[in-house]
């Protein structure tokens, strides 16, 4: 339980970098203009130029406009973060298997909560219990694979 919020952390650290590595370059790169002043005109008294002036539309976002977007991306990436990480609590929530090989799954205030088999087993259609027929307990039986053959080495 441990390692996964310490993933978390970890993954939510470097999405935090990553926005601001790439937000740096959007908030810098349209800050003003490198265009020189015209040149002056000794014919026009001061203040006055040969052409009146209009002024140019602005191309591109402004730096609130774009830190507007980075902050709507920056959201819309950790709610999606939050619903893909969540873990239902429960019987429904994500189940584990303990060292001993029996399963398990947390309740809402965080205790192990043992799954066990009612003790007159369970009816399913012979089709699909085949499948099982080489784990220990199909037909009573004490030899066979047993589920820590399932779950991937951690």
């Amino acid at each position: 339980m441990d390692k996964i919020f310490a993933q978390t952390k970890i993954s939510r650290t470097i999405a935090l970098l990553l926005t601001a590595f790439l937000s740096l370059p959007l908030l810098t790169a349209c800050g003003g203009s490198n265009e020189a002043l015209p040149p002056r005109d000794s014919r026009y008294p001061a203040g006055q130029t040969s052409r009146p002036v209009t002024p140019q539309a602005r191309q591109g976002l402004s730096n609130g406009q774009k830190v507007a977007i980075l902050a709507g991306a920056a959201a819309l990436y950790y709610l999606y973060n939050q619903h893909r990480n969540k873990q239902e609590q429960g019987p429904q929530g994500k189940y584990y298997l303990s060292k001993n090989g029996r399963v398990y799954y947390r309740d809402a205030q965080g205790r192990a909560q043992w799954v066990t088999p009612p003790p007159e087993g369970i009816r399913v259609p012979e089709s699909e219990a085949q499948r099982y027929r080489d784990f220990q307990g199909y037909n009573g039986q004490s030899a066979g694979r047993d589920l820590t053959d399932l779950v991937p080495a951690q």
